[in-house]
């Protein structure tokens, strides 16, 4: 019988579904041991810890690099499938992308090489937007990678970054509140476990101060913000159970070169538009795979 850990948020449903899919059955040739850190990435360690001590077959690690990082840490043999990590060689999570090496592998949302496209579409709903906000949290790793792809991007059109960080969620009102002073018409987020699991609070601030704002997961969108652009989380997760798949079939993590998205998605909240005061272009609406109403 199959042993799986999962070291992820609500997402490890979706892997779930996948394997039962794979002809995986829990209970019947699989165990299926879930943990989450609800947000609290100082309890990824320890969780990753507990998990490696019950000798599973194969551990995912759910969204974000701490993830991965704590799971890694916890052991050098049992095979790991990270699900959402933004830049794996630069974090030090695999050797190359080709050839991961060790005992990991997974899936890499292309973080940085979206951030340009982003602006492109905000700039397409605000023409003319001179001061963007920021918001990330500085302890993920992966922010300040995306951070530089997203201030490339800014100067090709002309904007200035203000970067506001996001710690905890007592700071989270004083930096929306902070970015609208400073002048900014238009935000960017850059999400990561503690920045999703606020994203009713930011999208309800946000649309309060009338400032409109692109998010890189939909469930931004689906939870009152704006626009969201990115890879469909859905999807990686159910590609990372087919990673598993693989792995408990014999192929080594090692081998499995690391995967990127093919298809990303834009998702449109009218209903926040509305309450913004835009006016939504119907080239805009053209290119959305999803239209909130």
């Amino acid at each position: 019988m199959a042993y799986l850990a999962l070291l992820a948020g609500r997402d490890s449903l979706v892997v779930k579904q996948r394997l039962d899919e794979l002809g995986y059955t829990e209970g019947k040739n699989l165990i299926f041991d879930f943990r989450s850190a609800e947000g609290r990435s100082e309890r990824l360690p320890q969780l990753a810890a507990e998990l490696v001590r019950t000798s599973p077959d194969v551990i995912v690690a759910g969204f974000g690099t701490l993830a991965a990082q704590a799971a890694q840490a916890a052991t050098a043999t049992t095979p790991i499938v990270f699900v959402s990590v933004g830049d794996p060689i630069g974090a030090g999570i695999v050797k190359s992308l080709n050839r991961p090496g060790a005992n990991v592998t997974g899936i890499t949302p292309q973080g940085t090489e979206i951030g340009g496209k982003r602006l492109q579409l905000l700039e397409e709903l605000i023409p003319g937007i001179r001061i963007l906000a920021v918001f990330m949290n500085p302890e993920t790793p992966f922010s300040m990678l995306a951070l530089q792809e997203l201030r490339v991007a800014a100067n090709a059109l002309g904007q200035r970054l203000e970067v506001f960080e996001i710690r905890s969620a007592d700071q989270l009102s004083r930096s929306i509140e902070a970015a609208a002073r400073a002048g900014a018409t238009g935000v960017v987020t850059l999400e990561d476990p503690l920045l999703l699991d606020l994203r009713q609070q930011i999208a309800a601030l946000l649309t309060e101060l009338r400032l409109p704002a692109i998010y890189g997961n939909r469930e931004f969108a689906e939870a009152g913000g704006l626009l969201s652009y990115g890879p469909d989380r859905r999807q990686l997760y159910r590609r990372a159970a087919e990673l598993v798949d693989k792995i408990l079939k014999g192929a080594e993590p090692a081998d499995i070169p690391v995967e990127r998205p093919t298809k990303f998605e834009l998702v449109i909240n009218l209903k926040t538009a509305k309450a913004l005061g835009l006016q939504i272009p119907d080239k805009l609406l053209a290119l959305a795979d999803e239209v909130i109403e």
